[in-house]
Protein backbone atom coordinates (compact mmCIF):
# COMPACT_ATOMS: atom_id res chain seq x y z
CA UNK A 1 0.00 0.00 0.00
CA UNK A 2 2.91 2.20 1.27
CA UNK A 3 4.73 1.54 -2.86
CA UNK A 4 1.63 2.37 -4.62
CA UNK A 5 1.54 5.83 -2.61
CA UNK A 6 5.03 6.28 -3.11
CA UNK A 7 4.25 5.64 -6.82
CA UNK A 8 1.72 8.30 -7.01
CA UNK A 9 3.43 10.93 -5.24
CA UNK A 10 6.65 10.46 -7.62
CA UNK A 11 4.80 11.03 -10.56
CA UNK A 12 2.97 13.86 -9.14
CA UNK A 13 6.34 15.71 -8.31
CA UNK A 14 7.66 14.89 -12.14
CA UNK A 15 7.46 17.28 -15.01
CA UNK A 16 4.12 18.15 -17.04
CA UNK A 17 4.27 16.52 -20.10
CA UNK A 18 5.24 18.14 -23.01
CA UNK A 19 3.41 18.18 -26.49
CA UNK A 20 0.21 17.46 -25.68
CA UNK A 21 -2.53 19.13 -27.96
CA UNK A 22 -0.74 21.91 -28.92
CA UNK A 23 1.96 19.65 -30.55
CA UNK A 24 2.49 18.89 -34.38
CA UNK A 25 1.13 15.23 -34.68
CA UNK A 26 2.80 14.83 -37.81
CA UNK A 27 6.19 15.38 -36.19
CA UNK A 28 5.48 12.98 -33.43
CA UNK A 29 4.48 10.37 -35.85
CA UNK A 30 7.90 11.02 -37.81
CA UNK A 31 9.76 11.31 -34.35
CA UNK A 32 8.60 7.90 -33.31
CA UNK A 33 9.13 6.19 -36.54
CA UNK A 34 12.96 8.00 -37.24
CA UNK A 35 14.43 5.42 -35.68
CA UNK A 36 13.03 2.22 -36.87
CA UNK A 37 13.74 3.71 -40.40
CA UNK A 38 17.11 4.20 -39.46
CA UNK A 39 17.64 0.41 -38.03
CA UNK A 40 16.07 -0.78 -41.28
CA UNK A 41 18.26 1.28 -43.35
CA UNK A 42 21.49 -0.09 -41.31
CA UNK A 43 20.33 -3.72 -41.53
CA UNK A 44 20.05 -2.98 -45.58
CA UNK A 45 23.55 -1.73 -46.11
CA UNK A 46 25.51 -3.92 -43.86
CA UNK A 47 23.54 -7.22 -43.85
CA UNK A 48 21.11 -7.52 -46.60
CA UNK A 49 23.17 -5.67 -49.28
CA UNK A 50 26.65 -7.69 -48.71
CA UNK A 51 24.75 -11.07 -48.60
CA UNK A 52 23.25 -10.13 -51.97
CA UNK A 53 26.25 -9.24 -53.19
CA UNK A 54 28.36 -12.67 -52.16
CA UNK A 55 25.52 -14.41 -53.42
CA UNK A 56 25.35 -12.69 -56.70
CA UNK A 57 28.90 -13.45 -57.14
CA UNK A 58 28.57 -17.37 -56.37
CA UNK A 59 26.21 -17.37 -58.80
CA UNK A 60 28.02 -16.52 -61.66
CA UNK A 61 31.07 -18.32 -60.23
CA UNK A 62 28.63 -21.31 -60.87
CA UNK A 63 27.57 -20.22 -64.16
CA UNK A 64 31.39 -19.97 -65.50
CA UNK A 65 33.00 -23.17 -64.10
CA UNK A 66 35.04 -24.84 -66.84
CA UNK A 67 37.12 -28.14 -67.32
CA UNK A 68 40.36 -27.90 -65.83
CA UNK A 69 38.81 -25.35 -62.29
CA UNK A 70 40.41 -25.88 -59.41
CA UNK A 71 37.69 -25.87 -56.84
CA UNK A 72 36.91 -26.36 -53.04
CA UNK A 73 33.70 -27.85 -51.83
CA UNK A 74 31.70 -26.69 -49.31
CA UNK A 75 33.07 -29.71 -47.44
CA UNK A 76 36.13 -28.65 -47.76
CA UNK A 77 37.33 -31.37 -50.47
CA UNK A 78 39.90 -29.75 -53.28
CA UNK A 79 39.68 -30.75 -56.26
CA UNK A 80 40.10 -30.25 -60.63
CA UNK A 81 36.48 -29.83 -62.59
CA UNK A 82 36.23 -32.73 -65.27
CA UNK A 83 33.25 -31.89 -66.53
CA UNK A 84 30.32 -29.50 -65.75
CA UNK A 85 26.36 -30.35 -66.23
CA UNK A 86 23.24 -28.24 -65.53
CA UNK A 87 23.44 -29.42 -62.34
CA UNK A 88 26.21 -31.33 -61.33
CA UNK A 89 29.83 -31.12 -61.32
CA UNK A 90 32.42 -34.06 -61.79
CA UNK A 91 35.46 -33.53 -59.68
CA UNK A 92 38.79 -35.01 -60.20
CA UNK A 93 40.09 -35.72 -56.24
CA UNK A 94 43.43 -38.30 -57.12
CA UNK A 95 44.27 -40.99 -59.72
CA UNK A 96 41.55 -42.06 -61.40
CA UNK A 97 39.29 -41.26 -58.68
CA UNK A 98 35.98 -39.30 -59.61
CA UNK A 99 33.44 -37.92 -57.27
CA UNK A 100 29.76 -36.43 -58.65
CA UNK A 101 28.62 -33.61 -56.61
CA UNK A 102 25.92 -30.32 -56.98
CA UNK A 103 26.66 -27.39 -58.40
CA UNK A 104 25.66 -25.72 -55.33
CA UNK A 105 28.24 -27.60 -53.05
CA UNK A 106 30.90 -26.12 -54.35
CA UNK A 107 32.22 -23.10 -52.16
CA UNK A 108 34.85 -21.81 -54.08
CA UNK A 109 37.62 -21.31 -56.80
CA UNK A 110 41.13 -22.11 -55.75
CA UNK A 111 43.73 -19.90 -57.45
CA UNK A 112 45.83 -22.28 -60.72
CA UNK A 113 48.98 -21.56 -58.92
CA UNK A 114 47.69 -24.14 -56.05
CA UNK A 115 49.80 -27.12 -55.45
CA UNK A 116 47.78 -30.43 -55.54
Amino acid sequence: MYLLNFITDVYAMGPAPQGGAQGDPVMGLIASLLPLLLIIVVFYFLLIRPQQKRAKEHRQMLENLKRGDKVITVGGLYGVVDSVNPNTVVLKVAENVKLKFSKQSIAALRPQTDED
